[in-house]
């Protein structure tokens, strides 16, 4: 496929050049990307682990832990291979149709992470507001069925992305994407026709998901935090507070990473390209690279059991 002013009629490969001007040194960049992706992928899988293991951690909370740990393997898996075949081997091409489902992939289980998110902060709600019903009100069931919901809700919503590249576009102004990975919109300026119907969709499915689940994880925090400096002694303070403290650490990395994305994305015209392409990268790769350390560090009965694993 070329890259000059002939359009290209259905492209069957095309070519992601990795991180625009730093083609020279992505392979040392390889490198410390490759060890988070690997801590990532031992880190949560010791999670999952443990979790099973351990009989008194089938609870709700570490349920919705082990989900979360779950997402963050598929969705390093999802794009990391792909990356280190770019830097260090040169295998910069992908399949046109493999790269609309890894693009489907990487926004399905963002939003599935956003949903995750919102469904701890709502269990920590109850659990710290209403401690007496939690177990009534959070069972098992409802949490198999919150899972369920917040999946189809995002391979819903990322499915027309899909849709409207594969069945809207024909002609191709290039085949080249000048990003490390599939990203929606890199595909989308690529095509010869009228994307603003691709664009505003991209906006409402991103807008949908992040004002929806930020705007309850908030409710959720406020009315946790009330209830909290409301409590009489200052023991029973800090073991509520204790219990929130790993959801909060992840629940900030990860959304302060998203809106930083995605307004140097969106409004930094000014900023050069690989700055845009690498802290794209890392808003995929750290939060599951972050998340078991946190939990493991923060969340006493996951530490001990894991220091018990290893001891034994």
């Amino acid at each position: 496929m070329s890259t000059s002013n002939i359009t290209v009629f259905m492209p069957s490969v095309l070519t992601l050049i990795g991180i625009p001007g730093l083609e020279t040194v992505q392979c040392w960049i390889g490198i410390p990307f490759c060890v988070m992706y690997l801590i990532a992928i031992i880190g949560n899988s010791m999670l999952l682990i443990i979790i099973r293991s351990e009989h008194s951690l089938h609870e709700p909370m570490y349920i919705f832990v082990g989900m979360l740990g779950v997402t963050d393997i598929v969705l390093v898996t999802t794009i990391m291979p792909k990356m280190l075949g770019i830097f260090w081997f040169r295998v910069p091409d992908i399949y046109f149709d493999s790269c609309l489902l890894q693009m489907w992939l990487i926004h399905t289980f963002q939003g599935i992470e956003s949903g995750i998110l919102l469904a701890m902060a709502l269990d920590r709600y109850v659990a710290i507001c209403y401690p007496l019903r939690h177990a009534a009100i959070v069972t098992h069931r409802l949490v198999t069925q919150i899972g369920a919901v917040i999946t189809l809700r995002a391979a819903v919503l990322g499915a027309p992305c899909l849709i409207l590249i594969k069945f809207r576009f024909q002609f191709y102004h290039t085949t080249i994407i000048s990003h490390s990975y599939c990203e929606h919109m890199a595909i989308v300026k690529l095509a010869a026709s009228d994307v603003r119907v691709n664009k505003i969709y991209g906006l409402f499915v991103a807008f949908t998901i992040a004002v929806f689940d930020l705007t309850f994880i908030t409710l959720s925090y406020a009315q946790i935090f009330s209830t909290v400096f409301r409590l009489p002694q200052k023991e029973a303070r800090l073991k509520a507070f204790n219990t929130c403290i790993a959801h909060m650490c992840v629940f900030l990395q990860f959304y302060l990473l998203a809106f930083f994305s995605f307004f140097t994305h969106r409004f930094g015209a000014h900023v050069p390209p690989y700055i845009h392409i690498l802290f794209s990268s890392l808003y995929l790769l750290v939060p599951p690279f972050l998340n078991p350390l946190v939990y493991g560090a923060k969340t006493k009965q996951i530490r001990n059991h894991l220091l018990k694993m290893l001891y034994s």
